[in-house]
């Protein structure tokens, strides 16, 4: 099956738009049929186990199918910064990565772009691309969408960002975004199993499901925690993040133009580990900064 025809009526993510992509009609994501992306380059702000000493290959791929007000990449999630480049050039770009040294290619925010990726994949495979391959997601996937990616996709990094749907509804405009995220992420367990490591401690298969806590939603964020312990154990790694920054259109909701309070988190963090919870990522104070965030400068476009 030529997955392109997909785009013909695109119901790749769960808004299920169906327009046609391949006429260049564009839906909630704002993408049409040539892929867009940002930048293309080693990065080692991520998980230790995903950036390594090298950095991960990540990929930031424009537009978006969720659209959080708070969204911290929204000049390209939202407002569309970017290049077009061809499948081809997308393929010559995962090559380029691994050059580089790159741990794996990281695809950030790719789900409206599924079917292209895929066919870029299978040209650089082809091609000698044998480094892991990093699905880095909102979380708000369709099952069927998932399952083309099996085989293709190493390590899941899904968000899971609220619980409770009236937030997903307030802050992301996506009335069942937990419905969507639990199953997406039940498919992505059932893809690629237990974390696997290699000798320097860099994850080859696996997933990592991450938890960004936002300010006033502690109860949520444990009822999240306790969810995934429960459900998986052992069987995935949980980072709990706490860089939050009010961004983009935070100031809008005056519950979330703040600062994540430090206690809360460390109340979070000490709610997981009495959980038993060992599998998991923390972060120090101080990520809260705007220079953690990458310049999308088109480098390696």
């Amino acid at each position: 099956m030529n997955k392109m025809i997909l785009l013909e009526s695109c119901k790749l993510c769960p808004r299920e738009c169906g327009i046609n992509r391949l006429e260049g009609k564009v839906g909630f994501c704002k993408s049409g049929r040539d892929i867009k992306i940002s930048r293309a380059a080693l990065h080692r702000w991520e998980e230790p186990c995903i950036s390594g000493t090298n950095g991960s290959g990540a990929v930031f791929f424009s537009n978006c199918t969720l659209g959080c007000v708070f969204c911290q990449n929204h000049l390209i999630s939202q407002e569309g910064v970017g290049k077009e480049v061809s499948i081809l050039r997308l393929s010559e770009i995962f090559l380029e990565l691994q050059e580089k040294g790159a741990h794996n290619i990281n695809l950030v925010t790719a789900t409206q772009y599924v079917p292209q990726i895929i066919s870029a994949l299978d040209i650089a495979k082809n091609k000698g691309l044998n480094i892991p391959i990093v699905y880095n997601t909102s979380g708000y996937e369709k099952i069927e969408t998932l399952k083309l990616l099996d085989g293709y996709i190493d390590i899941y990094i899904p968000d899971f960002k609220y619980l409770n749907n009236k937030f997903s509804i307030r802050y992301s405009n996506a009335k069942e975004y937990s419905i969507f995220a639990t199953k997406a992420i039940e498919e992505m367990v059932s893809q690629v199993g237990n974390p696997t490591f290699d000798e320097n401690n860099i994850l080859q298969k696996g997933v990592i499901v991450r938890h960004l806590m936002l300010p006033g939603l502690l109860f949520d964020s444990k009822k999240i925690i306790d969810y995934l312990y429960k459900q998986y154990g052992d069987k995935i790694y949980i980072s709990i993040m706490n860089q939050y920054i009010p961004l983009n259109n935070a100031s809008k909701y005056d519950e979330i133009n703040r600062y994540l309070d430090n206690r809360h988190y460390d109340s979070l963090i000490n709610y997981a580990i009495k959980l038993g919870i060992t599998n998991a990522f923390i972060q120090d104070e101080g990520t809260n900064i705007e220079s953690y965030i990458p310049e999308f400068n088109g480098e390696g476009v």
